[in-house]
């Protein structure tokens, strides 16, 4: 605690809404939790502790203000040339201090008592975290765009994916047996139970919105039973790419239809599992070989 406190004295300027001895405006921002924040208005030394709003900032083409993201912070591949401040839910609160931020934005893994010793602290932090429904992906993109001082940005990466998405919907899919292949996306499995993304997700939307229809869609939390997965034997499996060959090898999942045909849909991180703008691009994919089947 005194190393932190004497990080706080000589970087941060002894409170928020500073950078070195710069003092900078601030206006009072109610995050997605319902915190209200003294934000800067034109934050220039930001530490990002989540994927999505890392990758988020990359797209608006602010990257040039981030000093600081966790180690899940892999993509785009630029983003490794920023300063790494460690895990999320184990922050290390000495690093990122480290950094001299004027405002830190996260998700919804930082642990509470984390956003208190921040708040307790004066360093100014705000949440924001994925939303139930695909449309969240562009709420998000407004809230970091305004917070970060790139709001048209955002207002054209959100018209950007629109145009997209609408051009995905217009085109036709067809099936031979005429219905929507059934789909199962794997969050975890094995000893320590199944997992899966439930109707109250937005993972569901896109599942729908590829054309798929999500064998947990009446499921409101993450849980799943071994028994539920293995009556609906579902048409596809989507899983994490590291993850793919251990399921796909592992009883009984190996007995599932989807492993034996090779319907098992192996996606890299983030594309599927954050609310970010690949979102769009996994709906495409998804859409190309559900229509396959």
């Amino acid at each position: 605690m005194l190393f932190v406190a004497a990080v706080i004295m000589t970087t941060a300027g002894c409170g928020h809404g500073t950078v070195g001895s710069a003092a900078l405006e601030t206006y009072e921002y109610t995050d997605d939790y319902g915190s209200v924040v003294n934000v800067p208005q034109n934050p220039q030394r930001i530490v990002s502790l989540s994927p999505a709003v890392t990758e988020i900032m990359f797209s608006l083409g602010a990257d040039s203000l981030l000093v600081g993201r966790t180690e899940f912070c892999t993509y785009p591949k630029a983003a490794l040339q920023i300063e790494n401040i460690g895990g999320i839910s184990n922050l290390n609160v000495e690093k990122v201090l480290s950094r001299n931020p004027d405002l830190i934005i996260s998700g919804s893994m930082v642990p509470e008592k984390t956003v208190r010793q921040f708040a307790e602290m004066g360093v100014p932090m705000v949440c924001v975290i994925e939303k139930p429904k695909f449309d969240g992906l562009f709420q998000n993109i407004t809230k970091i765009g305004s917070l970060v001082g790139h709001d048209a940005q955002a207002d054209s990466l959100n018209a950007r994916l629109k145009r997209q998405l609408t051009l995905l919907e217009k085109d036709s899919y067809n099936v031979a047996d005429g219905h929507r292949p059934t789909v199962y996306y794997v969050v975890g499995f094995g000893n320590g139970g199944n997992f899966t993304a439930g109707g109250n997700t937005f993972i569901n939307d896109i599942i729908n919105m590829a054309g798929g229809k999500n064998i947990a869609e009446e499921s409101e939390g993450w849980t799943f039973s071994i028994e539920a997965l293995m009556d609906a034997d579902p048409d596809f499996i989507l899983i994490r790419a590291e993850d793919s060959a251990r399921f796909c090898q592992t009883t009984p999942y190996n007995q599932l239809t989807a492993v034996k045909k090779g319907h098992t849909i192996a996606l890299e991180d983030g594309i599927l599992d954050l609310q970010v703008p690949r979102n769009i691009e996994v709906i495409r994919r998804l859409k190309d070989r559900f229509a396959t089947k």
